[in-house]
């Protein structure tokens, strides 16, 4: 029983450096995630958005789910793709993931 009381009693000196050290970690903790996580998908989303904006009729794309296709009409918030001869799928815009180089899909 006499140690417990003695831990006590040992503890209560508190931090040396006042707190100011806690403050120095959070920071460097959000300068960490703003670095490595939050800056990054903000680069994606920026990329992603001029590649929407680009996109234009003969354009071959892929989209999100992986189909393949050339791009035949161009709306606003939408697009038809043209997946197959005489076959063309609507899909919104923000489904394309990438466009293709030139010529890509005939080597299939």
């Amino acid at each position: 029983m006499f140690l417990i009381s003695d831990a006590m009693a040992e503890g209560t000196a508190g931090p040396a450096g006042g707190g100011y050290e806690m403050f120095i970690m959070i920071g460097i903790f959000f300068a960490i995630m703003y670095f490595m996580i939050i800056r990054p998908q903000q680069k994606r989303a920026k990329e992603h958005k001029n590649l929407i904006g680009s996109l234009s009729k003969g354009d071959e794309v892929e989209t999100s789910g992986g189909m393949l296709g050339k791009i035949a009409k161009v709306g606003d918030n939408s697009l038809q793709i043209e997946v197959a001869e005489g076959v063309t799928i609507k899909l919104q815009k923000n489904s394309i993931s990438k466009v293709l180089p030139k010529g890509s899909l005939k080597q299939d």
